[in-house]
């Protein structure tokens, strides 16, 4: 996360920190300049130096740099930095993923399933957005350590283990995070905890790609902190690191997509998914299906969802209605605060 912001830094922190928070001169940094006035003596007011986060990328700092009191190593800067960085990116890759899910991707013949809720899409957006500042503010401790040089994130491949580690990482990182994400998303669903953290999102039993990330903030983040031990625990490139980052993201808009155009035993894709927010107690794994099998929690998608003339059916909508609505009794219990669409056919389902 070093090398995100030191070109946040570069980009727009710099000047703003030197305009906000600017370096107080003492009259040992004044010079009398030919003119009579007074200048500073080297236009670096503050200690920092500048030292690139990576060899692979260096942007060579402008005098805002040097001109706050707050410098760019300084602790509070860096929080700040990071919370702001954390929380923009997350808005954005949300709203970014979501919309061009929801264009090219989702089926909007899903508004008319009798488990849609009425103003569904409002509300999911509603509930992330108030979701993802909090996460970002219980995110910032793991890369601020990160940032600060307390974990094994390399540079150079003569930095890590080696070449080999360079491609192994990737497979290494989906195996570890796939385990723990399995664990954490089954302990939620314990029933001192479901109802506190998890049921918000378990509220979306038909998700458009925009349910991806509405949760409740500890929900969503409990999910998350696998992906930000590993690099305490295991060596992981920094670019790699942006990389997978980014890619958890849009896997998570994706899992919520309603495409169903992977029929794999291996991977828990949309459909996976799918059959987890309409059952609740089955596919609980992120990437794989590995642990669910493991665990006993697997469910394989009903063949009806990779034929499109049967996954709209409203015998198939209906059939899948009736099921979800015993488990919903056993699971919640009376305390059900949803409002479909479709009331009338939601009844006819029951």
């Amino acid at each position: 996360m070093d090398v995100v912001l030191e070109v946040f830094d570069a980009f727009l922190f710099d000047r703003a920190y030197a305009t906000l928070l600017p370096a107080q001169l003492s009259h040992r940094d004044l010079r009398i300049a030919p003119n009579g006035t007074f200048t500073s003596a080297q236009n670096q007011p503050t200690a920092y130096v500048y030292q690139p986060a990576s060899q692979y990328l260096a942007i060579e700092p402008s005098k805002y740099a040097y001109q706050s009191a707050w410098p760019r190593d300084h602790l509070y800067r860096q929080m700040l930095s990071l919370y702001i960085i954390t929380a923009f990116f997350g808005v954005f890759v949300y709203f970014f993923f979501g919309t061009l899910s929801y264009i090219f991707i989702f089926d909007k013949t899903q508004f008319n399933h009798p488990r849609y809720l009425k103003n569904q899409m409002s509300m999911e957006i509603a509930q992330s957005l108030r979701a993802m500042p909090v996460i970002a503010l219980c995110t910032v401790p793991a890369f601020l350590a990160e940032v600060r040089g307390w974990s094994k994130i390399y540079d150079t491949t003569a930095e890590g283990p080696g070449r080999w580690y360079d491609i192994m990482q990737f497979p290494f990182f989906f195996i570890f995070t796939d385990s723990l994400i399995y664990w954490i998303h089954r302990g939620l669903h314990h029933p001192l905890i479901y109802k506190r953290l998890h049921k918000p999102h378990h509220k979306w039993v038909v998700p458009t790609p925009f349910a991806s990330h509405a949760f409740h903030p500890l929900d969503g983040f409990a999910q998350s902190v696998p992906y930000h031990v590993f690099p305490f625990l295991f060596p992981l490139q920094k670019f790699a690191y942006i990389a997978l980052f980014i890619f958890v993201n849009i896997w998570t808009v994706m899992i919520h997509d309603g495409e169903y155009a992977m029929n794999s035993k291996i991977i828990n894709g949309a459909a996976c998914h799918t059959m987890h927010h309409l059952y609740f107690s089955f596919n609980y794994g992120q990437f794989t299906t590995v642990w669910d099998r493991i665990g006993g929690s697997y469910r394989k998608p009903n063949e009806e969802l990779f034929r499109r003339e049967d996954k709209l059916s409203k015998a198939e909508w209906e059939r899948q209605s009736k099921e979800m609505q015993s488990i919903v009794e056993r699971v919640e219990g009376k305390d059900n605060d949803r409002v479909y669409l479709h009331p009338e056919e939601t009844k006819k389902a029951q």
